[in-house]
């Protein structure tokens, strides 16, 4: 086997090359479901600030993104509800589009892959690694449905999970207790097609062999710099793992995707991970087809992918070892991987319903995309899951945008067309203050670059939110509605150097709020956009311009309308939950006996929460302060799935006192808190009634 790698590696320095050819693409979205807040906290939103930052920087680059129109979730919702494939992404494709287009993603094109064009390119991109010997034909064993008569994919199986035993695991995934499988895992599988019990039988497919690519892929790894922590973890996680990397098939037994190309793979499809990324490079054929080659090949070209914490593997391990095999393509100059969004306290779930969908959002608050896009990208989880949330969402709008941006907007443009007629002055002779405020305004076009080429967005929503406070304590310091009844012309140009503010907030807020930057210009007087290194001069609006008319750029969100959607989140999750009996629910076995002395020997007591928090880069731990009556000791516990550390503050808690110490990721925990675990993989608290104190022993 010849495996190929042609790509000469040169370190990656920081910042972007203005002379460059950028590719910025952010994860196909899978067209089975509408988009909710999660994928826009995750790519889409960081990926549209990126590039409206870019443009303003006038820096040639261009955006593509299309929908990811194949695997088996696809065809599952297709026969369930006895329409075709083809019916099903037809509909969330147009969907999603227009969703993207109202909230504002400024995609150059948006594609989608089972258009004929991806087909053709990733068969031909397939097509040249076999040519070059890259992948490899395996026979293995797969379970095949007798009844349906085909070899059946993961999602495709169904069966008692071995680890929580619930009855509808899948192939791949636990759903109830979120451990990841194989098929061949499942307690007395069974085919969602038929009910029938699987076989299995021996099938071919075409594999990658990531195990002979490793070395490779770590040279690649390791000419990256400024890579955020997180993606690189998880990347060099897999190289470093026991094991290794493990071939990979880059084939399906299915008949929905694009096929195989090779002689003896009739029935076959691509894998669709396999297939999804090369839909990039089919998005920008269709923008560019005399020119798509100068955004992805040569050292000219900076590619960036946006993606969610799930998608790492694909985009930093599996699309570049493709592309190293290929040996025509730059690889990915940067992997800005976000981590995930929660709701409320819980993570969102599409299957539960337990989620924002954008489509809804725009039709609950018209007009309102740019309250979202505030909202989110305050809370947007760079390094560590966060959490979204009405309330949050509701003050931040309330606080920040109408009381803060938006107030000191509509001071500028009322004073001005009160005292002058809209026509910003001409200032004569500026004070000390004035100086300091101009000043001050010019370093923020610089901070917010900064942060922005460094992907660390929501720094830079701040550093442009800094603009307006500037402009708020300025106007309040120098009160030109009291100082015109003695000085007007020291009025003005206190309302000069307002306007100066008011015209470096509508440069800074244009990659976050466009609408709002749009209103602001309109009411600035100005037909056209600014560019970004604008920020960084004193005069932005020269004395003598005529300012447009005054309009509001945001509503007070009241507490009525943020219980509607409360109340709308929990009817929608009722209505989804799965109906159980406790028929049903099998609960673990009964454990081996234990002596008395055993159980004696345990000392629980009744404990109460002083504080709650996440442990860095641990999905699934949180750090507590107990008060054991006998002391404040701190305890480690993995429950950040099912509880968020604001609703365990204050709980009254079991804990087993006399578990040795001992240090989970860096923190030493000094005892367990007891939980109670479901049947369905849910974890519920092991609350003491009766209002016992801390301190007070259980037994």
């Amino acid at each position: 086997m010849r495996i190929i790698f042609a790509v000469s590696f040169k370190r990656y320095q920081k910042g972007m090359s203005t002379n460059k050819k950028i590719m910025v693409t952010a994860a196909l979205p899978y067209a089975n479901g509408p988009i909710h807040i999660g994928h826009l906290a995750g790519c889409y939103l960081p990926s549209d600030i990126y590039v409206r930052y870019l443009r303003m920087r006038g820096r040639d680059v261009k955006f593509v993104c299309g929908s990811d129109e194949h695997g088996v979730p696809i065809t599952i919702k297709a026969k369930k509800e006895g329409i075709t494939p083809q019916d099903v992404v037809d509909r969330y494709n147009a969907m999603m589009k227009g969703a993207f287009e109202e909230f504002g993603i400024s995609f150059d094109h948006y594609s989608r892959t089972s258009s004929p064009q991806h087909h053709k390119n990733a068969q031909e991109f397939f097509k040249t690694l076999m040519d070059k010997g890259a992948l490899v034909a395996k026979e293995t064993q797969q379970y095949f449905d007798p009844e349906a008569g085909q070899f059946l994919a993961d999602r495709y199986i169904t069966g008692e999970c071995p680890k929580c035993h619930a009855a509808d695991a899948y192939g791949d995934q636990c759903e109830s207790c979120g451990t990841s499988l194989n098929a061949t895992d499942l307690i007395q599988p069974k085919s969602t097609l038929s009910g029938a019990t699987p076989e299995l039988r021996n099938t071919t497919n075409w594999f990658l062999p990531l195990d002979e690519l490793s070395e490779d892929l770590r040279a690649f790894l390791e000419s990256r710099e400024g890579w955020k922590p997180n993606v690189m973890g998880q990347c060099m996680s897999w190289l470093n793992a026991g094991d290794g990397l493990q071939p990979r098939a880059m084939t399906r037994d299915l008949d929905w995707g694009v096929p195989v190309p090779v002689e003896g793979a009739e029935g076959k499809v691509m894998y669709v991970w396999f297939d999804a990324p090369i839909g990039y490079i089919s998005s920008t054929q269709e923008l560019l087809p005399n020119d798509w080659e100068e955004y992805w090949k040569g050292d000219n070209a900076e590619i960036v992918h946006f993606i969610g914490k799930d998608n790492i593997v694909f985009h930093c391990i599996i699309f570049p070892a493709m592309l190293q095999q290929h040996g025509e393509y730059a690889l990915p100059t940067q992997v800005p991987a976000n981590e995930f969004l929660n709701l409320e306290g819980r993570k969102l779930s599409t299957s539960k319903n337990w989620a924002v969908w954008l489509h809804e959002y725009l039709q609950d608050f018209p007009g309102q995309q740019d309250v979202l896009r505030y909202a989110l990208t305050a809370t947007m989880p760079e390094t560590k899951d966060n959490d979204f949330t009405w309330a949050d969402f509701q003050q931040r709008n309330n606080s920040e945008l109408v009381a803060g941006l938006g107030n000191f907007v509509n001071r500028v443009m009322v004073l001005t067309h009160k005292y002058f007629g809209g026509v910003v002055q001409q200032p004569n002779v500026l004070t000390d203050a004035d100086r300091e405020a101009l000043a001050a305004m010019t370093q923020y076009g610089r901070r917010i670059a900064k942060s922005i080429e460094a992907f660390k967005f929501r720094e830079a929503l701040n550093e442009a939110m800094n603009v307006a406070r500037l402009g708020n304590k300025y106007l309040q310091e120098q009160e030109p509605w009291k100082v015109y009844k003695q000085d007007p012309e020291r009025a003005g140009v206190a309302l000069f150097v307002a306007t100066q503010i008011m015209g470096a907030a509508a440069i800074v807020f244009e990659p976050f709020l466009p609408s709002t930057a749009a209103k602001l210009r309109n009411m600035l007087g100005l037909s056209e956009g600014f560019r970004w290194e604008y920020a960084n001069e004193e005069t932005i609006i020269p004395g003598g311009t005529q300012l447009g008319e005054s309009t509001l750029l945001f509503s007070k969100i009241e507490d009525e309308q943020m219980e509607a959607q409360r109340q709308k989140l929990e009817a929608a999750a009722a209505a989804n939950a799965p109906q159980t009996t406790t028929e049903s629910i099998k609960h673990m076995p009964q454990k081996e006996d234990i002596s008395f002395d055993q159980f004696m020997a345990m000392d629980l007591r009744v404990g109460t929460i002083l504080e709650a928090e996440r442990v860095p880069k641990a999905d699934r731990l949180l750090k507590f302060l107990v008060d054991t009556g006998l002391d404040q000791r701190t305890i480690v516990s993995g429950i950040a799935e099912h509880f968020s550390p604001e609703e365990m503050v204050g709980k009254k808690v079991t804990v087993l006192m006399n578990l040795p110490p001992r240090k989970i990721r860096g923190v030493e925990s000094q005892g367990m808190l007891l939980m109670a675990e479901d049947g369905d993989g849910k974890l519920r608290l092991m609350s003491p009634e009766g209002g016992a104190d801390s301190g007070a022993i259980i037994g």
